[in-house]
């Protein structure tokens, strides 16, 4: 039996004060607390989805809007992702899914390439969901993908409510994160590149 990969990140500026605790190999549990609830409803996503133990605790600075906290937490939580899967050997480092809910349809296709970048395709259909700003989507993953050093491609493919297309988003991010850490028992202790690093 493997060792479960799990990671702490604390990260603390003027503008907020994070703690990620990320369990890769979990059962989907989370404790999730960013003052903005729509945000922990997509995180506890990404957590139930992925099988990925999630403990969040942010404190922002709401009283000006919501950018800091959820890029910040974008960033901690990709830097414990990184931390947990090592150097990945013996990972799939490829993942995707499609996730409908009603009328919408997304896919979201990951790399744990080494390689930072976000490619994202989303036109929300309004501004806000509850206090969410959707353009924080953008602002969330690109922390992510800089800093777990993941190419990241979100696509949403249909939807007129932004609820149901940010839900699909976060359930197929989730979903994908979970492939491209899942361990492959053909290549185990294998680095996944021809380079021989990532």
């Amino acid at each position: 039996m493997t060792t479960p990969r799990i990671a702490e990140v604390t990260r603390n500026t003027r503008e907020t004060r994070i703690t990620v605790r990320v369990n890769v190999d979990g059962t989907g549990q989370s404790k999730l607390h960013t003052g903005i609830g729509f945000f922990d409803h997509m995180l506890d996503q990404i957590a139930r989805h992925g099988l990925i133990d999630l403990d969040i605790h942010c404190e922002g600075d709401l009283h000006i809007d919501g950018h800091h906290t959820v890029e910040d937490v974008g960033i901690s939580l990709g830097m414990a992702i990184a931390q947990a899967v090592g150097d990945k050997a013996g990972l799939t480092r490829y993942g995707h899914s499609y996730v409908p809910l009603d009328e919408a349809l997304s896919r979201v296709v990951i790399d744990l390439s080494g390689r930072p970048g976000l490619h994202m395709d989303v036109k929300f259909t309004a501004g806000s969901i509850g206090a969410f700003d959707t353009q924080l989507t953008y602002e969330f993953f690109q922390g992510f993908a800089n800093l777990a050093l993941a190419t990241v491609h979100i696509d949403n493919l249909k939807g007129h409510n932004a609820h149901h297309q940010a839900e699909t988003i976060f359930k197929a991010f989730g979903r994908a994160l979970r492939m491209a850490t899942t361990l492959d028992p053909r290549s185990a202790g294998v680095i996944p590149s021809t380079k021989g690093s990532l």
